[in-house]
């Protein structure tokens, strides 16, 4: 058995945020740590869980602040689990990811969200979805750029926008890029945590970079040169 400990949150106790130990079997995913615990420990803990197989992206959390898929993650004694950052956390590890994922729609990505393409399989018409990013919200969680300004768009939003616009079958990409000017892709401190991150191998800071040079060929430019002193 090892011990691993979990940041409690419930709105409803005083103080709302606690820690708890508690003893599990090893050699079990995070998820099946949690299971175990909510069978033979603790009913109350509450975290969500989908597909188990690392594709929905349900169950993200953090161990030890580094952002994981709890169906991915293998337990180590004396880690430390808690909800993701700059979520508003609902129970536990339970966060509301409502305000993160409108921020596709601030960047029109949801455009790319919802991109299906026909295909024919035994003479059969299907339409199947086209999408990477599985909306698990890890990178926004892993963003330093929200502890300063959470209007920032974000990363999944921003490289879903890439997407969309270097697809040569849009016509109106200058939509795209308009949207996401305030709050957007210059904002971005190109850090790499979101890529270090992800669970599907996306990397958004080369999306943002990307995205930063076709703002420059419609006549945008980062607003942080205004201020810069280039010693001159």
């Amino acid at each position: 058995m090892i011990t691993i400990h979990i940041q409690r949150f419930n709105s409803q106790n005083t103080p709302q945020y606690s820690s708890k130990s508690y003893q599990v079997p090893s050699g079990l995913t995070l998820l099946q740590a949690l299971q175990y615990i909510k069978a033979n420990s603790d009913t109350t803990l509450s975290f969500n869980a989908g597909c188990r197989s690392g594709i929905c992206g349900v169950c993200s959390v953090r161990v030890n602040t580094r952002e994981e898929l709890a169906c991915s993650y293998k337990i180590q004694d004396d880690d430390t689990i808690s909800a993701l950052e700059y979520h508003t956390v609902v129970r536990d590890l339970i966060v509301d990811k409502k305000t993160t994922q409108e921020t596709l729609r601030k960047a029109t990505a949801w455009l790319h969200q919802a991109q299906t393409v026909n295909i024919t399989i035994a003479d059969e018409k299907v339409t199947e979805l086209q999408s990477d990013c599985i909306l698990c919200n890890i990178c926004y969680s892993a963003c330093p750029v929200y502890a300063v300004n959470p209007k920032f768009l974000g990363p999944f939003a921003l490289t879903r926008a890439y997407r969309y616009s270097a697809d040569k079958r849009e016509s109106d990409i200058k939509s795209t890029i308009d949207s996401i000017q305030d709050n957007g892709v210059w904002d971005c401190t190109l850090c790499g945590e979101c890529t270090a991150v992800c669970p599907q191998g996306i990397d958004p800071k080369m999306d943002i970079t990307m995205l930063r040079s076709t703002s420059s060929q419609f006549g945008y430019m980062d607003p942080n040169f205004q201020t810069m002193n280039f010693g001159f």
